[in-house]
């Protein structure tokens, strides 16, 4: 599981994150439709770099399987960097249990690095369980895309 965005080699001139926030209940398929409807019509392979959420639930079940399809990386954030990130959306219940208005997009900002901004605000899967929020950041040399 990934920790940081740093290390790698630049293959593109913008790093995408998606960041998720979901319900114990939520599946991969919940997962994969909050992720569809937040890329919207970009919604094509290759679109994300990684993927991230609390560091709870990052390396649990269904957040592991769903990223093993897709063949990307997991960013853990802790609670300290969820708290530390402007979200656009201002969820009264993301507020009273992690600091912040989303989830979803407090965690894909935190894993995109300074810098970064969102690209739209979060999405919500058909079946409620997840959420998901891109954000984007110029790629700077030496970072993992």
């Amino acid at each position: 599981m990934e920790k940081g965005l740093s290390g790698g080699s630049m293959a593109s001139d913008a790093v995408i994150v998606a960041g998720f926030g979901f319900r114990s209940g939520a599946s991969p398929q919940s997962l994969a439709d909050a992720l569809s409807r937040a890329a919207g019509e970009d919604a094509g392979e290759g679109t994300v770099d990684c993927l991230a959420t609390v560091e709870e639930k990052a390396s649990g079940e269904p957040f592991g399987s769903f990223a093993r399809a897709l063949g990307l990386r997991i960013h853990a954030v802790g609670a300290h960097a969820l708290e530390d990130q402007v979200t656009t959306t201002q969820s009264t219940a993301a507020l009273a249990a992690r600091g912040t208005g989303s989830v979803a997009e407090a965690s894909a900002l935190a894993a995109a690095g300074p810098g970064a901004r969102l690209l739209a605000p979060r999405a919500v899967s058909a079946d409620g369980m997840a959420t998901c929020a891109l954000a984007t950041r110029a790629a700077v040399k030496g970072s993992i895309p």
